[in-house]
């Protein structure tokens, strides 16, 4: 229930505005929001790669209704890249980027949107970095794989994203294996419909779990994307058996939640990439995240206590 009330109020519309220009909704934020400028986002991967731990930016702002808007996105992330390359940061590829297509345009223009994710891996490619095209509703699942299997002929530095609550990933994940694709696997963050995604969280968990194994046998260095530490651990567990060593995938996690187990499984040799956003259309994100974690609310009803 408080996930599906948190996801309602992600398309809010009159919340959001007052939020996202509230620096006092901004100040609660700061825990899982980088901030609002490229400047932020280097400065928070700084930090983590000093602890070490690699970091993946993301540039907020989904569903945008305009070509203008899209082109804005798409030469933010120019930016930013040229930002992590000045400063030295996408060396051993300690940050590289992550993207959402409804961002690039998706919604405006199909084609348009392709041609602003290839500008974007086009210049990833000339700075020998790293490019991943997030997943979002299921309602953009074919074409986000369609889109990313294409550009994949051209640019092999681009990855994607499957969620394990949708029924169709399983057979996601042998098309990607057998293009090479590198897959980062989460669970999935919005709110899905019974006729196309797990509806209860055991199943979701034991999706995963197939997944996962399937991905760290045959995958193109695997990323394992999620907080639920008996998950993980069962993951890590059977990569152990199998043999499979440590750098040949990574695990990832979002920035401000569970630094506990970021900080661990970087100590004991594992490769940790913390997923960081930053920019000022942050409200839907960041709803997404209260809603999919309990521990998030109650951090954020004691820090309301404290001020």
């Amino acid at each position: 229930m408080l996930r599906h009330f948190f996801l309602f109020l992600s398309h809010r519309r009159a919340l959001r505005r007052w939020m996202e220009h509230s620096p006092r909704a901004v100040a609660l934020t700061s825990r899982f929001i980088a901030g609002r400028e490229i400047e932020d986002a280097i400065r928070v991967t700084r930090q983590l790669n000093q602890a070490g731990l690699a970091a993946t930016l993301d540039y907020l702002g989904e569903s945008v209704t305009t070509l203008a808007e899209a082109a804005a996105s798409r030469d933010v992330y120019l930016r930013l890249l040229e930002a992590i390359h000045a400063e030295g940061l996408n060396a051993g590829l300690n940050a590289n980027v992550s993207l959402k297509l409804t961002q690039l345009g998706l919604d405006v223009s199909e084609a348009a949107c392709r041609e602003n994710v290839a500008a974007i891996a086009r210049r990833v490619g000339e700075l020998a970095s790293f490019v991943r095209v997030d997943m979002e509703s299921s309602a953009y699942t074919a074409r986000t794989l369609a889109l990313v299997s294409d550009l994949h002929e051209t640019y092999p530095h681009i990855g994607t994203v499957l969620q394990s609550y949708l029924y169709r990933t399983a057979g996601d994940a042998e098309e990607l294996l057998q293009r090479h694709i590198q897959v980062r696997l989460c669970k999935g963050a919005y709110d899905e419909p019974a006729d196309v995604a797990f509806q209860k969280k055991s199943d979701v968990d034991a999706n995963y779990a197939k997944l996962a194994q399937r991905l760290l046998l045959a995958g193109e260095h695997p990323a394992l994307a999620t907080h639920d530490e008996p998950v993980l651990r069962e993951a890590l567990r059977f990569a152990e058996a199998q043999g499979i060593a440590k750098d040949r995938f990574e695990i990832q996690m979002l920035y401000g939640i569970r630094r506990d187990l970021q900080t661990e499984h970087a100590s004991q040799g594992y490769r940790v990439r913390v997923y960081v956003p930053f920019g000022g259309a942050w409200y839907p994100y960041f709803m997404r995240r209260l809603g999919e974690r309990p521990a998030n609310v109650w951090f954020l009803v004691r820090h309301l206590l404290r001020s």
